[in-house]
């Protein structure tokens, strides 16, 4: 049996920010990957959006590390050479019964600390998109979008730079406290028993599993985890109309079907909500039909058959059908979770990339306390 000091458990975009943060203090670093690539579920399925952090209730943990998160991860790629482009976002409302929603998401951006946004008329907002529809909008001037694979790998050369090891195909067995530290079990073609004094549960949506493998676990401290899965489809045969990234009044379990465009400059719509109890990726098509009336409502000149399947991605919710925001991350202790040494992060979903460099100076905190 080895001995590590840390134990990071999942190389998504948080697992690998936290295995920085830790690196870069001087700590001696394991990541443990199950699958036989980084970041290839949550961290590589999503919009890749910098969230300027509007969304969230005042006082919750996404709102305070998105916030922060944004700011450091502007600075990071801009020193890091990491692709990002501050683009700026609209927030429409598509008829008056939307306004007082508009107005409402303006006040929860200043509570968290949010002040740039700029409240514009359909006349301004048309100056800015002159294909959009609507009868108001906010602008969000931070809000950009990112090449996560790049950030990714930005956050592993760091990592490794400062000592960190990455072990890929390695997924979790079991996991056992004993007096000095946690003794993890890893499968894979290289199986590894290893002991570490601090445990980092990262893993995403299989993060509730890994903590319930791990004995001595409170069964309490481990949160319900749902699959809100969101499919995404592709603008195709047709000239990109937006320079900006377009967000309708945020819907049950999401932000509603949204125009996002990435660093190659190709448009993407979506995510919308699907419950899942398994996991897949599967796109089917006939989704994209309800994506037409979605994003007509903001863009009328959407042409028939311009929407193409895309890809999916599966979001980790807490629980079945809340709202966006509704639902806080959780980053527990042993004073939650009972085990000594050990940090388990559930309910990590957007925005998770934004807050990557933000929760993972958290986490490096936690272990050093």
């Amino acid at each position: 049996m080895d001995s590590v000091e840390c134990l990071v458990i999942g190389a998504g975009v948080v697992g690998l920010g936290i295995a920085r943060a830790l690196a870069r203090r001087g700590h001696e670093v394991v990541i443990a990957e199950a699958a036989d690539l980084i970041g290839s579920e949550t961290s590589s399925r999503n919009s890749e959006v910098i969230h300027a952090g509007i969304y969230y209730p005042a006082g919750s943990l996404k709102a305070k590390l998105c916030v922060e998160g944004k700011q450091a991860l502007y600075a990071y790629c801009a020193d890091r050479h990491v692709g990002h482009n501050r683009c700026g976002k609209l927030i429409v409302a598509t008829d008056d019964s939307q306004i007082a929603d508009l107005e409402m998401l303006k006040k929860k951006a200043e509570a968290n600390g949010v002040h740039d946004l700029q409240w514009l008329t359909r006349d301004e907002a048309l100056a800015l998109e002159p294909q959009l529809h609507c009868v108001a909008a906010l602008l969000s001037p931070s809000t950009g979008i990112i090449d996560s694979h790049g950030l990714m790998l930005a956050y592993q050369g760091e990592a490794e730079d400062h000592g960190a090891m990455l072990a890929l195909g390695s997924p979790v067995v079991r996991g056992e406290a004993v007096n000095d530290g946690i003794v993890i079990e890893t499968g894979g073609a290289d199986p590894m028993v290893l002991k570490a004094r601090i445990v980092v549960n990262a893993a995403g949506f299989a993060a509730q599993g890994i903590a319930a493998k791990i004995h001595g676990v409170r069964p309490e401290s481990i949160p319900g985890c749902y699959y809100a899965k969101g499919n995404y489809f592709v603008l195709s045969g047709v000239k990109v109309p937006f320079s900006r990234l377009i967000y309708p009044i945020p819907t049950p379990g999401g932000l509603g079907t949204h125009v996002t465009i990435d660093m190659g400059g190709q448009m993407r719509f979506g995510p919308d909500v699907e419950w899942i109890d398994a996991i897949n990726y599967n796109v089917d098509p006939a989704r994209g039909d309800s994506f037409y009336a979605a994003v007509r409502q903001y863009w009328p000149g959407l042409p028939d058959g311009s929407i193409q399947p895309g890809y999916s991605g599966i979001r980790p919710k807490l629980s079945r059908g809340a709202g966006k925001g509704g639902d806080d991350f959780i980053i527990q202790g042993p004073e939650q979770n009972g085990v000594p040494g050990l940090i388990n992060l559930f309910g990590i979903e957007s925005p998770g990339l934004t807050a990557s460099l933000s929760i993972g100076e958290m986490v490096a905190d936690m272990a050093e306390e």
